[in-house]
């Protein structure tokens, strides 16, 4: 991965998917990712139209299904945005699923597509701050973060994937440091999908508190690997 490629970006098995929309709502500057207007017009412009980055529920349901075999886990989503991920994982047996995402325009919409789960207004950098509204501290099985954190590192140009805006860094570790807060001891699990390597990510995941395990996920021919970061809680 170069320098300019550190937007979450639609990664190469799925380019094609979304294409009009995504064509009329890319952005200026790759840092946009991170700003809550850009998604906000991004998603009244897209409507009721479905989005995964990366993968589909149904390219990764056996890994996950391995990783949470209590279908009864209280499953938090970090920054589902319009993607199917919730709404396919609780056709699969996982009922207690609670998203959330700092667009109102996407929460007020997927809140009336999928009344089957929970939905909230919430900035995941705000998670331990507002955890009293997540149940507290220390009482969620699993987090699940799909190309959130990818977004909270899109960088700008100048700027360089191995060294990270400060901005950036805070950013990241209001993220990771409020989902171990968020996680039950000895047993809550942080699964992140993302398309980058994991020399760029394991630095900013690592913590003294939880195992990391990194998974490469299969792929098609002529495209680039996918990854699996699964930290387990101490």
């Amino acid at each position: 991965m170069s320098d300019t490629e550190a937007g979450p970006g639609p990664g190469p098995s799925n380019v094609a998917q979304s294409s009009r929309c995504k064509a009329r709502t890319e952005p200026e500057n790759n840092a946009d990712f991170q700003t809550r207007a850009y998604w906000d017009k991004r998603y009244a412009l897209e409507g009721d139209e479905d989005f995964d980055w990366f993968k589909k529920y149904d390219e990764v349901k056996d890994v996950f299904r391995t990783l949470i075999p209590d279908q009864r886990s209280r499953i938090l989503m970090l920054g589902t945005g319009n993607s199917t991920l919730s709404k396919d994982m609780y056709a699969d047996g996982f009922t207690d699923i609670t998203n959330i995402d700092f667009s109102p325009v996407l929460v007020e919409r997927m809140r009336a597509r999928q009344p089957e789960t929970q939905w909230m207004v919430m900035d995941v950098r705000d998670i331990a701050s507002r955890a009293s509204e997540l149940g507290g501290i220390g009482s969620w099985d699993i987090v699940i973060d799909k190309a959130t954190l990818d977004a909270l590192m899109a960088i700008g140009p100048g700027d360089s994937v191995w060294d990270p805006a400060p901005e950036v860094r805070r950013n990241v570790a209001l993220e990771v440091d409020g989902v171990m807060s968020l996680l039950k001891p000895a047993r809550g699990k942080f699964i992140y999908l993302t398309f980058a390597q994991p020399h760029f990510r394991t630095p900013y995941l690592s913590r003294p508190g939880w195992n990391l395990e990194v998974k490469t996920l299969e792929s098609t021919a002529g495209t680039f690997p996918y990854y699996l970061f699964v930290m387990s809680k101490r």
